[in-house]
């Protein structure tokens, strides 16, 4: 693999841990992550890096397999330009849903699969 692309992998994890790290010490629940602005603007600064890295994997390498890349990415545009229309439950969603599939996606392409 590319040392671009892995760059961007762990750009990726990164990004990902950051938001793992937001409910470490306390439950995931929707009316809390609600109730907090710095947390829903991190989860979603972190979502955007997510989508610029895959952005820059699928312009240098568009075989490697990630599901949802493309949404992905596409998801990090909403944030951008349309911010206005990104609910709190459409990024609650990302980060209790499909983060964790995401992670374990990374960490198989990075060769990491004991974590």
């Amino acid at each position: 693999m590319d040392n671009d692309v892995k760059t961007w992998l762990y750009d990726i994890l990164t990004a990902i841990e950051e938001i793992e790290s937001f409910f470490i010490d306390r439950p995931k629940r929707f009316h809390d992550f609600c109730n907090d602005v710095r947390t829903k603007r991190a989860v979603e600064r972190n979502i955007e890096i997510i989508g610029e890295a895959m952005n820059r994997i699928l312009k240098h390498d568009n075989t490697i397999e990630i599901s949802n890349a493309r949404k992905i990415v596409d998801v990090r545009n909403r944030i951008i330009h349309g911010y206005d229309s990104v609910s709190d439950e459409t990024i609650w969603g990302i980060a209790v849903r499909h983060i964790p599939v995401l992670k374990t996606e990374i960490n198989n392409l990075l060769g990491n699969h004991s974590l």
